[in-house]
């Protein structure tokens, strides 16, 4: 639960970055964070008044509830003391509890299931008016990756559950997934006639496979069609690139050479990519 915990502070780090909210000094209430005495701008400390966790329940086809084994329901409750100098007068209390929800509402993935405050006091300690408000925020505390989590902007899955999600030896990483399921790209394009032409995969792939549909791998021996990339090298025409590969087109090869023709106008070409 000590990432819980930590949501006051990462709430302070990413309210901190608003532009809206420019202007307004966030900082957490536990540990204490001495204020400026006396207050010269609006100060907002953060903190947890309550949380409760509740078992976590999904409706089956016959509308029987069933406990999720693994997953469980937070409803936190976090408080928050609007403090702004006396000359702002009190209605900078409310502007600024007025401009968090704004952004926690609409730019957040928290869900606000209800938000509050009570009456402004005076503090003569900061020559201040403070107003304590309050949200309440659900989110679901989940290890499966298929499950919803609505604290992205806080905190991750991998987080909450790091002693298993992160576990490298019994979980795949994103990539790794990636992989598996698709380890290599086919795909086919229309030469054109340009001298080079790049393709992009979205990623570095480890080797690349182009040849002309239709024809023999090997037309004659001043002609190439055919063409292998690698991450060690390369036949000639074929280049491999930081998110896919190159091809070229020569015409006519020189006296001794043999021409790439990687793109002929009016030729179909067919690749493969591996991961």
């Amino acid at each position: 639960m000590s990432e819980i915990s930590a949501l006051p502070a990462n709430l302070v780090d990413w309210l901190s970055e608003r532009e809206e909210l420019t202007g307004i000094r966030f900082l957490t209430e536990y540990p204490a964070i001495k204020k400026a005495i006396p207050l010269r701008h609006t100060t907002v400390a953060v903190g947890i008044g309550s949380m409760e966790i509740t078992d976590s329940f999904t409706e089956d086809e016959n509308g029987v509830l069933e406990e999720n084994e693994y997953c469980r329901q937070v409803l936190i409750r976090i408080k928050l003391s609007i403090h702004a100098p006396f000359d702002a007068g009190g209605s900078a209390c409310h502007d600024a509890f007025t401009d968090i929800i704004d952004c926690l509402s609409f730019d957040s993935d928290l869900e606000i299931v209800e938000s509050g405050c009570n009456g402004i006091t005076a503090d003569r300690d900061t020559d201040a008016f403070v107003l304590d408000a309050f949200l309440l925020v659900k989110a679901s505390l989940c290890p499966a990756e298929s499950s919803s989590l609505v604290l992205p902007s806080f905190f991750s899955k991998t987080l909450l559950c790091a002693s298993h999600i992160c576990d490298e030896s019994i979980h795949l990483t994103g990539a790794q997934q990636t992989y598996l399921s698709q380890p290599f790209q086919t795909g086919s394009y229309f030469g054109t006639g340009e001298r080079s032409r790049s393709f992009s995969l979205g990623y570095a792939p480890k080797a690349v496979l182009v040849f002309a549909a239709g024809l023999p791998l090997f037309e004659d021996t001043d002609t190439a069609a055919t063409g292998v990339g690698l991450a060690s090298g390369c036949s000639l025409g074929i280049t491999l690139t930081a998110a896919g590969f190159r091809v070229a087109q020569v015409d006519q090869a020189q006296p001794g050479d043999v021409a790439p023709q990687f793109n002929r106008l009016g030729v179909t070409y067919c690749y493969i990519a591996f991961r």
